[in-house]
C-alpha cells in the first residue's frame, strides 16, 4: 500500500493546521499591538477551542467522512488568515482566530484516526514517526519558504503561502481512497470487539489521566516559548528582520524534530514510550532556562534544537500512549482529543502567563516562570507512573 497520500497531507498540512503559528504575533505587534493584548487573544481562541475538542474527538469516532473534517478545517484556517491580513482589529482578528482554533483543533485527530485506520495498530507506531517527520518536515519548508519571501515582501508573503499549502493539503487528502481506510480500525476497535465502551470508561481510565495532566503542564509551559523568544528580541531591538528570524525559529527546531520524530518511533517499537516521553520533558525546562538567561539573538540554535528535541519526541509518545491505553476500547480519538482538549487548556493559558510576566516584569521572568511550570510536569509523571508501578507490583504478590 503506498503511503505518499498520507505523507504529503501531513508535510503540507503541517503549516495549515498551525495557522500563523508565532508569525501572528509578531505581525500584530507591528500593527501597535501590546504584548499583553496579543497573548490574550490567543489565550481566547486557545480556550474556546478547546470547549469543541473532545466533541470533534468523539466525531471523528463516530463518522466515515474523516477527510471531509480536515477539508472543512482547511479551507476554515484560510479564510481566517485572509481576514487577518486585512482586518487586524480586535474584534475581527479574535473572531478570526476563534474559528483557526476550532478548526485547528479538528485536524491532528482526524489525520490520526485515518492514520490508525490505514495502517493498524502493528504498524502505527512506525507510521506515527512518519507521520511526525514528514510534518515536520514541511513546518521547516514552509517556514524557510516564510521567511525568504518576507525578507524581500514583508510578512504579507507568510499570509500568501498559506493559501498554497491549503490547496495543496486539499489536494493530497483527497488521494487518499476511502476504501483504504478501516472504520473500526479507525477508532481503536479490535477484531474481537464488537462496540466501543462508553465515554465514561474513559474518565476513571488511570493512565489516560496522569498522560493528560502531564502534557497540561508540558504545553502550559511550551506553547509561548517560540512566540515569546521572537518578541522579546523585536522588543528589546537585537533584530532588524523579525520576519526573517521568527522564521529561522521554526526551522531550527522543525530540522531537529524529523530526526526525533524517527528515533522516537525506533525506541517505541522496541522498548515502549517511557524513555522517549521522559526526554522530552526534561528537554523543556532546559530551554527555558537558556531563552531567559541568554538575551541574544544566537540563543535561538540551542533553544529551538531543544524544542525540536521536546517536541519532536512528544509528538510520536502522546498518541502512540493513548493508544495504547485505549486500546480495544473503541475511543481512540475520544481519548486522543480529551488529552488535545487538557493539552489546549495549558498552551492557551500559556500565552497570558508569558504575557502578563513580560509586562509586569520582564522576558528573563517570563522564561524562568514557564521553566518552572515544565519541571512540575516532569515530577508529576515521574511521581505517579512510579506510584503505580509500586502499587500494581504490590497487588499482584
Amino acid at each position: 500500500m503506498s503511503m505518499f497520500p498520507l505523507n504529503a497531507l501531513n508535510f503540507f498540512m503541517a503549516d495549515v493546521r498551525d495557522g500563523l503559528g508565532p508569525f501572528l504575533g509578531v505581525f500584530l505587534q507591528q500593527q501597535g499591538w501590546a504584548v499583553d493584548d496579543i497573548g490574550f487573544v490567543m489565550t481566547l481562541s486557545g480556550l474556546i477551542a478547546v470547549i469543541f475538542t473532545t466533541p470533534i474527538g468523539v466525531l471523528v469516532d463516530a463518522v466515515r467522512a474523516k477527510r471531509a473534517i480536515i477539508i472543512f478545517s482547511s479551507l476554515t484556517i484560510m479564510v481566517t488568515c485572509a481576514i487577518n491580513y486585512f482586518y487586524p482589529t480586535h474584534v475581527t482578528t479574535t473572531i478570526a482566530q476563534v474559528l483557526a482554533a476550532i478548526a485547528g483543533a479538528s485536524i491532528p485527530p482526524a489525520i490520526t484516526g485515518i492514520t490508525l485506520g490505514i495502517v493498524g495498530k502493528d504498524r502505527f507506531d512506525h507510521q506515527l514517526g512518519q507521520n511526525e517527520s514528514y510534518s515536520h518536515a514541511g513546518n521547516a519548508f514552509s517556514a524557510l519558504m516564510a521567511g525568504g519571501f518576507s525578507f524581500y515582501y514583508g510578512l504579507s508573503a507568510v499570509f500568501a503561502l498559506m493559501g498554497l499549502w491549503t490547496l495543496l493539503s486539499i489536494v493530497a487528502v483527497l488521494l487518499i481512497r476511502r476504501n483504504q481506510i478501516d472504520y473500526n480500525q479507525s477508532r481503536g476497535l479490535t477484531m474481537s470487539d464488537k462496540s466501543p465502551q462508553s465515554i465514561k470508561c474513559l474518565l476513571t481510565n488511570k493512565g489516560l489521566i496522569i498522560l493528560a495532566v502531564t502534557v497540561v503542564f508540558f504545553h502550559l509551559a511550551n506553547a509561548a516559548m517560540l512566540p515569546l523568544l521572537s518578541q522579546s528580541m523585536v522588543a528589546n531591538g537585537s533584530i532588524e528582520r523579525p520576519g526573517w528570524y521568527t522564521a529561522m525559529t521554526v526551522i531550527i527546531a522543525q530540522m531537529t524534530m524529523i530526526p526525533m520524530a524517527l528515533y522516537a518511533a525506533h525506541v517505541s517499537e522496541k522498548k515502549g514510550y517511557s524513555l522517549i516521553f521522559i526526554i522530552a520533558l526534561v528537554a523543556l525546562p532546559i530551554r527555558g532556562l537558556l531563552a531567559g538567561l541568554i538575551p541574544h539573538p544566537a540563543i535561538i540554535i540551542p533553544v529551538q534544537i531543544l524544542d525540536g528535541i521536546a517536541a519532536g519526541l512528544m509528538g510520536v509518545a502522546v498518541p502512540g500512549l493513548v493508544a495504547r491505553i485505549l486500546n480495544g476500547t473503541g475511543r481512540f480519538n475520544t481519548g486522543f482529543a480529551m488529552v488535545l482538549t487538557l493539552q489546549g487548556v495549558g498552551a492557551a493559558l500559556s500565552s497570558s502567563v508569558a504575557g502578563v510576566m513580560a509586562k509586569f516584569f520582564n522576558y528573563d521572568i517570563a522564561f524562568l516562570v514557564l521553566s518552572s511550570l515544565a519541571v512540575i510536569g516532569l515530577l508529576v509523571w515521574l511521581f505517579f507512573t512510579s506510584f503505580m508501578m509500586r502499587y500494581n507490583t504490590k497487588n499482584s504478590t
